[in-house]
This record gives C-alpha cells, sequence and structure tokens, in this order.
C-alpha cells in the first residue's frame, strides 16, 4: 500500500489497464511509492496530470518477426519496441531477445528506463525493446535472417533523434552488426542509429565495459561514504556476461577478490579467487558453459542451478544476471554472512521482499536504475561521438563515465537527503531521475 490516496488509486489503475504484467506492476509500485514527499511537495505533478502521463507508454510497437532457419522451414517470432517517454530526448533503451520477452517485460524495462537514463544527465528519454527469439543454439546464418527480419520492421520507427535502440540480453556484437547493416541498407544512410556497435563501423571504446565498470565506480562512491572500500573485500557476482566479467574486472582492480559467478545453468565457486582470463576465454571466446570453468581450474567447484550463490559469505554482493535472481531467502543468507553492500547490475535482480530485508538489516544498497546506469551513460557517448564524426580514447570514454557516475551517486544521495529519505539511493535515485523528466513534462504543457 502505497502512503498516498493519489498515488496508490493510480497503482490501481495502472495494474487494471496492464493485467498480467507483473515485472510492470513492481516497477511502477517501486517509484511511486519513493514519489509520496515529492507530490505532497509538488502537487503540480498531480494537478497538470504528469503522473499519469508517466505511467503510459507514448508508444507500443509489437510485430511478428518471420525467418527462415538453415532447414528452411518459416519460423515467426514476435517483435516489440515500447518508447516509453521522451521528454528529455530520443528514446534510448537496449533491444532483448530471450524466450521470456513479452510486452510486459519491455514495458517494465523501458519504465526503468526513463529514470536511469535521466540520472546519467545526458538528453536521452527512456525505451526498450526486443523478440521472444532466442538466440542459443542458432547458426549464426539463422540470427542473420532474424534480425534482418526484425529490422525491416522496426526500422521505420527509429532513427539517431528519434529512438536509438541499442543490445541487451541475447543482442551483442554479432546481433548488433547485422542490425545495423539492415537499418543502413533500408534508409541508405549511415547514422548512429544503433549503439555498442562495431568499432570499424562507429562504435565506442570502452563501452563493452561501461556498465561493469560503472556498477564499480557507483558502488566504490558508496561504500567511500560509508568509510568502506573494494580494497580487501570479497565479492560475489551473479552472471558472466559483459555486465559480470567487466564488473569483476574493475572490482579486482580495485583491490578486491571475486568468489563466484554464475551463468543460467549454475555457478562456479573459486576459494583462490576468480581467474577472469579463463573465465573471458570459455564465457566469450567459447561460449561455453560455466561448468567449463571448474573443469579447468582445480580450485574451483561447480553447483548447480544459481540461487544458492547467495549463500556464500562475501561483503558484497552484485547481482548481475536477471531481473528477481535475488529473492528473500538469499538476502537473509547474505546478511546471516556478514554481507555490507549489494548493487544491482541487472534490471530490477533483487525482488522487493529483499531489497527491504536488506534495507531493514542496514546492508549499503545500490538501486539498478542508478548503479548499472555506466552502459547507457557510454551509448550516449557514443552517440555523441557519431554526431561528430569523432572518436575519444578508451582512457576519455571512461574517464567520462567515472564522472557521470561519480555524480550520479552524489545526486541520488542528494535527492533522498532533501526529501527525508537520507541514505535511502531507491528513493533517491527515483526522485533524482524523476524531478527533470517532469519538470520538462511540465513545460510541454498536455501533450
Amino acid at each position: 500500500m502505497i502512503q498516498n490516496e493519489y498515488l496508490q488509486g493510480l497503482m490501481e489503475r495502472v495494474i487494471d489497464r496492464n493485467p498480467a504484467e507483473p515485472e510492470f506492476h513492481q516497477a511502477v509500485q517501486e517509484v511511486l511509492t519513493s514519489l509520496v514527499p515529492v507530490v505532497e511537495a509538488h502537487p503540480e505533478y498531480i494537478t497538470e496530470g504528469v503522473l499519469e502521463c508517466l505511467v503510459e507508454p507514448e508508444r507500443v510497437i509489437k510485430f511478428r518477426v518471420p525467418w527462415v532457419d538453415d532447414a528452411g522451414n518459416v519460423r515467426v517470432n514476435r517483435g516489440f519496441r515500447v518508447q516509453f517517454n521522451s521528454a528529455i530526448g530520443p528514446y534510448k533503451g537496449g533491444l532483448r531477445f530471450h524466450p521470456s520477452v513479452y510486452e510486459g517485460i519491455v514495458k517494465f524495462l523501458g519504465f526503468e528506463q526513463i529514470f536511469k537514463n535521466s540520472l546519467t544527465g545526458l538528453p536521452i528519454g527512456g525505451g526498450k525493446g526486443g523478440s521472444d527469439f532466442d538466440p542459443k543454439g542458432k547458426s549464426d546464418g539463422e540470427i542473420m535472417r532474424f534480425c534482418q527480419s526484425f529490422m525491416t520492421e522496426l526500422f521505420k520507427y527509429i532513427g539517431p533523434d528519434t529512438d536509438v535502440p541499442a543490445g541487451d540480453i541475447g543482442v551483442g556484437a554479432r546481433e548488433i552488426g547485422y542490425l545495423f547493416g539492415q537499418y543502413k541498407r533500408l534508409r541508405n544512410e549511415f547514422t548512429g542509429v544503433l549503439t555498442g556497435k562495431g568499432l570499424s563501423y562507429g562504435g565506442s571504446l570502452a563501452r563493452r565495459e561501461a556498465t561493469g565498470y560503472g556498477l564499480c565506480y557507483f558502488t566504490d562512491n558508496m561504500l567511500r561514504d560509508h568509510g568502506r572500500s573494494f580494497d580487501g573485500a570479497t565479492v560475489v557476482i551473479s552472471g558472466s556476461g559483459n555486465v559480470a566479467t567487466y564488473a569483476c574486472e574493475k572490482a579486482m582492480e580495485m583491490g578486491a577478490k571475486v568468489m563466484a559467478m554464475s551463468d543460467s545453468g549454475g555457478y562456479v565457486y573459486d576459494k583462490d579467487g576468480i581467474d577472469l582470463e579463463l573465465m573471458k576465454q570459455i564465457k566469450g571466446e567459447e561460449r561455453q558453459r560455466i561448468s567449463v570453468y571448474a573443469q579447468r581450474r582445480p580450485t574451483a567447484e561447480y553447483h548447480e542451478g544459481c540461487r544458492h550463490i547467495w549463500e556464500i559469505p562475501c561483503d558484497i554482493a552484485m547481482p548481475c544476471a536477471t531481473q528477481n535472481e535475488l529473492d528473500g531467502a538469499g538476502a537473509r543468507a547474505l546478511i546471516a554472512n556478514g554481507c555490507y553492500a549489494v548493487s544491482e547490475g541487472a534490471n530490477m535482480p533483487c525482488t522487493p521482499e529483499a531489497v527491504e530485508l536488506l534495507q531493514e538489516a542496514g546492508v549499503l544498497f545500490a538501486p539498478a536504475k542508478a548503479a548499472n546506469a555506466g552502459g547507457v551513460a557510454t551509448s550516449a557517448l557514443e552517440m555523441s561521438q557519431n554526431s561528430m564524426r569523432f572518436y575519444w580514447s578508451f582512457e576519455e570514454v571512461d574517464q567520462h563515465l567515472k564522472q557521470i557516475m561519480t555524480d550520479l551517486y552524489h545526486n541520488a544521495a542528494a535527492a533522498a537527503e532533501q526529501y527525508g529519505k537520507k541514505g535511502d539511493l531507491v528513493s533517491g535515485a527515483n526522485i533524482a531521475g524523476f524531478l527533470k523528466v517532469a519538470d520538462a513534462m511540465l513545460a510541454y504543457g498536455v501533450v
């Protein structure tokens, strides 16, 4: 129950108008709960309809994606693009190819993206897209044909000043290349319409590392604000994709020892600390299951299933795999083992129960929309470089990223304190992200 009559009524309307979309409901509930002190101080956000507009996407695009597999059979998937809010800039958000994708997942991700993008301080709005297509087990030819079919419909709705998609789960450098090539062919123009591109055709240095590095930069600021640091800390990271891999890399550079990582099948625990180069070889180059790591590393052990990874004693936990992966049982295990910080690298990886338990126990908690904003921030930096027809060095991009994440942390912390929620970065991030977007919406009038 949200402690404000208007906001509670709005939440009930969201549920009624968007049935069977629990992820979207969860995301909206969190934001509206955080905004109670804001709307009480600024009733114009209610009277001018800003909040009613905010929870309704500007546009939802849903389409079929027919493609031909290697056996010559016609297959059909569903494609989605939710253009949620463009108050402060063109829609910006990734594309996810995964069997779990449906309209509710895309709306949840697009809604979160509004505030995340606002928090970066850069002029980008919120959107998200994807398909229930599963790239696992598909040949390069099948993935190319799917991507070309997907873009043949999507290209009508995107552009460098309208909507700039990027990658997400299931959409890496290979998929971005196929998508960009088809867009270029259809529009006969070379523009920065996608980010996460290869370096040979407009990509940015440090983009691959950005989300994981940014997660650690944000976490480092949070830790130092409370007299702690990565130096000498033990860390458990779920996932083994780009976010997890480069969070592991940066945490180790900062002096931490990473004890465990995972994939969808299970997790590995390495008592001597993760051998990152071996992990990159297995998961990045060879695209093998994480169980192979334990076969090649005598100090490691593999466990089927992922939920027990949070029972490994650690100082800092970084869930970097997928939504709602860290539940109440995982939070209790972390608390019992003395974990003092949890930073979300994936989108909404902690359940509401887990977040409540962690905050009540005094665990430092970095919410995803703030902590994992480094990826989209660097995507916006890629857009800037594309507009200038110019490239920055890795060090320049990384320095911009570090400054953005530092400013983001302090802005979220300050917003929390201003509205009577000192130390609550969930509320602080929601409030700081909301204010910029809401003020822009007010300036436009009813649109």
